[in-house]
């Protein structure tokens, strides 16, 4: 007699489908009223930049994040969303960051100007490191701060938080930190580099390898002229590359630690190692390597350009509702004293490469 195969446990079913369905429109419903707010405030950043090109889209965002989340009581049903645009649309705004990375771009600068950039990204992690040793910050919050000074702001702080798992708080301290002290330089560097005497490509050449953000450098560059601007975003780029292969270090460093110290020390993610590279940086990389052999059309390269800043500037409007003025009084002096002295130590080992290669 025949009988009908039974139907695996693990083939979809019509319930099945339709509880997955409802499951995912309640996610979205919960996510959909603050996604709408930092897509709209990214929006309004965008229009800013358009009357006033000086100002940058990021820095506008995170600055209307900062006061909102201190000048009004946002309700409990944006909150969600709101941690959405923090975390994974940051990360993808990291991932489309890479089409706009050309690596014979970055070996056009010369193989001088290129050790210089890994010196910075390496003298400034390392002396940021030993002087918050210095001044009893703890180990996450250092690695925070130095990743972020020293490669590219808060992208570096969001890859850094995707290998160590830091608190939030650690994670919104450094990215204000980056905000402050970045916004402080964008006058600075161009003052400065006209007391010592800096032709305006070299003045440029200093900017990229200095200031934190992308987005303050080309702040920076556009005050200097145009020949000043494209070498200021080349070198600013090859310190953003710099991101795989100290991801990569930091990655295996925490695993070999949590693998020493047993799996209670992995308890905090379930018993699981940390990834060697986090995903979205292995996307950046991807992306990079993608644009550098040269198949991606100049549109789809400008399109990505805009959807990044999109991206970029809802997720900074996110971290910005996440700082409020009572925790720096809650976190001291010390994260921004590291802050200052990270800030001298890049841009000193900058300068100095700048004006020997140069």
């Amino acid at each position: 007699m025949y009988r009908p195969t039974p139907t695996p446990r693990t083939a979809p079913t019509p319930a099945r489908v339709r509880r997955a369905g409802r499951r995912f429109g309640a996610r979205v419903a919960t996510l959909a009223p603050g996604f709408a707010l930092c897509a709209a405030v990214a929006g309004l950043a965008l229009a800013v930049t358009l009357v006033l090109p000086t100002l940058s889209a990021l820095l506008t965002a995170i600055g209307v994040g900062v006061v909102v989340r201190n000048t009004v009581r946002l309700p409990a049903i944006l909150e969600p969303g709101i941690a959405f645009a923090a975390k994974p649309l940051l990360r993808l705004g990291i991932v489309l960051l890479g089409l706009q990375l050309v690596v014979g771009d970055i070996l056009a600068l010369g193989p001088g100007m290129v050790v210089v950039v890994i010196a910075i990204v390496v003298g400034g992690i390392t002396a940021t490191l030993l002087i918050g040793r210095w001044l009893g910050i703890g180990a996450t919050q250092r690695l925070l701060i130095a990743c972020g000074f020293s490669i590219c702001g808060a992208a570096a702080v969001a890859a850094v938080d995707g290998v160590v798992d830091a608190d939030e708080e650690e994670v919104v301290t450094a990215v204000a930190l980056v905000v402050i002290f970045g916004t402080l330089m964008i006058p600075l560097v161009p003052f400065v580099a006209g007391l010592i005497g800096l032709s305006p490509v070299e003045a440029g050449l200093w900017a990229g390898g200095s200031v934190h953000e992308v987005a303050q450098v080309v702040a920076i560059g556009g005050t200097l002229g145009g020949a000043a601007l494209g070498v200021a975003v080349v070198v600013k780029l090859a310190r953003v590359l710099m991101l795989a292969p100290v991801m990569a270090v930091i990655g295996l460093q925490r695993r070999r630690a949590l693998a020493k110290a047993g799996a209670d020390a992995a308890g905090s993610r379930g018993g699981k190692l940390p990834p060697l590279v986090p995903l979205f940086v292995v996307g950046f990389v991807v992306m990079v390597a993608i644009r550098s052999l040269g198949v991606v059309p100049p549109e789809v390269v400008a399109g990505a350009g805009i959807a990044q800043t999109v991206l970029l500037a809802a997720a900074m409007f996110a971290l910005g509702t996440g700082v409020r003025f009572s925790m720096f009084r809650r976190v001291g002096a010390k994260p921004f004293v590291l802050a200052g002295a990270s800030t001298l130590v890049v841009a000193g080992i900058a300068l100095g490469g700048v004006m020997l290669v140069a």
